[in-house]
């Protein structure tokens, strides 16, 4: 019987490990800016849950966003996520957003460069590519 019992072991371990790396998402969740030296510039902690949010001037400081589990915010948009293909590297999101005005969908590109950094690409604009790097709060 315990032939049978290791046996699995190797099976399942195999399996586990024949997994493709494109196969783990990436996580986005944090905050976002786009120049990791001025993340305290950017973001601020407010309130009685010191919840995190975009300090007064944040554009000042090159902007970003953060990315909770359903939503993208920025300083002015409150996204919703509708969707989301991610393949571990490439991540194609498409966002509906509200700002005090109107709503409309967004779509995001973007490329994971390592865990704390990631680029948004823009499709038909040549050469247009940003950065991003998480920020450690």
């Amino acid at each position: 019987m315990k032939p049978v019992g290791k046996l699995r072991a190797i099976v399942v371990t195999g399996m586990i490990f024949a997994l493709p790396d494109h196969a783990l998402a990436f996580d986005l969740t944090g905050a976002w800016a786009t120049s990791a030296a001025q993340c305290g510039k950017v973001f601020a902690r407010k309130g009685r849950a010191n919840q995190l949010t975009f300090s007064n001037f944040s554009g000042v400081y090159g902007g970003g966003f953060i990315a909770e589990a359903d939503r993208l915010r920025g300083k002015f948009e409150n996204c919703k996520i509708k969707s989301r293909k991610d393949d571990g590297k490439d991540l194609n999101i498409i966002v509906g957003c509200a700002s005090g005005i109107m709503v409309s969908n967004v779509q995001f590109f973007l490329k994971v460069v390592d865990d704390d950094t990631i680029t948004r690409d823009f499709p038909g604009i040549e050469g247009m590519q940003v950065s991003y790097h998480r920020c450690k709060l």
